[in-house]
């Protein structure tokens, strides 16, 4: 977000002129770029609202000061025996639609973070930095810095640094209230204790942590079914969300950020693999660290998703297996440990705060995940 733009910039330094008949220039009046709806002015301000919630990101690492054309990270090598980098791209998806139809900007930047680190973490790296990206009609110097304090918020919560970006302005494209969001972060991790497949193994414990919500995917879904053809507004109370929470403030409520909480648990456990529960359920991703030899059996019966999956369920008439492929149904990250490690495990999340309780184990199969039991108070 350091940067303002809408493309590749041309200067001249000609005496302006505009097109006269027969292709010919004449002197005269010309048009400028806040006419065609890009205001450098704006950017600039946004840019300067930005900067303090930057600084509060900086790691000692961090070169240089906001607003250069490249964001520096200096990796002291000497602190890893084998470093290996990892990258991550993501989005906040169609939630923001829902920030937009609000007027609420501070909480989408956390979903942004969350979404980026918490698959950098998946592999045991640790975040190390994060460039962002907000494409929108019109900047808006306001709203452009309550999205920058979530993203700052976020990479803080994380432990990374956020080292640059790009606010574009892009009228007639999008209309003015509209913008989307994406980063990507860098992390690292020593080669030999890259998180994954390969570790996994019969006998080992699954635990999951829960969500704090729909986290931020299935929102399509969601709007299609709670908000669509008249049914709900954003400001309706319903009883099911419970403490007179109104619709859009639950389905505004922030992604939970791991890293840390999975950070500490390699340090503290013998730690498998992780898999970050997002687009694809808990079948859809808990698969992705399954070696062909084994099967993760998990139990329904050991938790109870919150009830904003029911409410949607039941108002779409959404059957199980369409939720469980798209929405976290309450878990936002599984752990897989060594059997051994599993009340050591328990013991370090819930002393982080962390909402964690065995779901399962691995067992021998052809890499799939067996979903057993129903949902405790179901």
């Amino acid at each position: 977000m350091t940067h303002v733009s809408e493309g590749p910039r041309q200067h001249t330094g000609h005496q302006p002129w505009s097109a006269g008949r027969n292709g010919k220039q004449a002197r005269g009046r010309t048009a400028t770029y806040a006419e065609a709806g890009v205001s450098i002015q704006a950017g600039d301000e946004a840019v300067e609202r930005l900067k303090p919630h930057l600084q509060r990101t900086i790691r000692p690492e961090v070169l240089g000061s906001v607003g250069g054309f490249a964001g520096l990270f200096k990796l002291d090598v000497a602190k890893y025996r084998s470093p290996v980098l990892a990258s991550s791209t993501d989005g906040v998806g169609t939630k923001l639609l829902i920030a937009q139809s609000m007027d609420v900007h501070d909480t989408v930047g956390l979903d942004l973070v969350a979404m980026v680190v918490d698959d950098l973490v998946a592999c045991g790296a640790e975040p190390l930095f994060l460039l962002d990206y907000v494409a929108c009609g019109e900047v808006r110097p306001d709203r452009v810095a309550d999205i920058g304090a979530g993203v700052a918020l976020g990479c803080q919560l994380a432990g990374c640094a956020l080292i640059g970006g790009e606010t574009a302005e892009h009228p007639g494209v999008m209309a003015p209230h509209e913008y989307d969001l994406a980063a990507t972060g860098v992390g690292v991790v020593e080669e030999d204790a890259i998180l994954g497949r390969e570790r996994v193994e019969v006998g080992d414990t699954v635990i999951a942590m829960g969500s704090s919500g729909l986290h931020s995917n299935g929102y399509s879904l969601v709007r299609h079914v709670l908000l669509g053809a008249g049914r709900l507004r954003l400001d309706s109370v319903v009883e099911d969300l419970g403490e007179q929470r109104t619709v859009g403030e639950e389905l505004l409520t922030p992604t939970r950020i791991y890293a840390k909480d999975c950070l500490g648990l390699q340090a503290e456990s013998e730690l498998r693999a992780l898999a970050h529960v997002t687009g694809g359920g808990i079948p859809g991703n808990l698969v992705r660290v399954l070696p062909n030899h084994v099967d993760a059996v998990v139990d329904r019966s050991t938790w109870c998703p919150q009830p904003i999956f029911n409410l949607v369920q039941r108002r779409g008439r959404i059957d199980d297996l369409e939720m469980e492929s798209t929405f976290n149904m309450g878990v936002g990250m599984f752990a897989i440990v060594a059997a051994g490690e599993t009340d050591r495990a328990l013991a370090f999340l819930r002393g982080r705060r962390v909402d964690a309780w065995v779901a399962g184990e691995i067992i021998e199969g052809s890499g799939n995940v067996q979903l057993v039991g129903s949902y405790a108070g179901g």
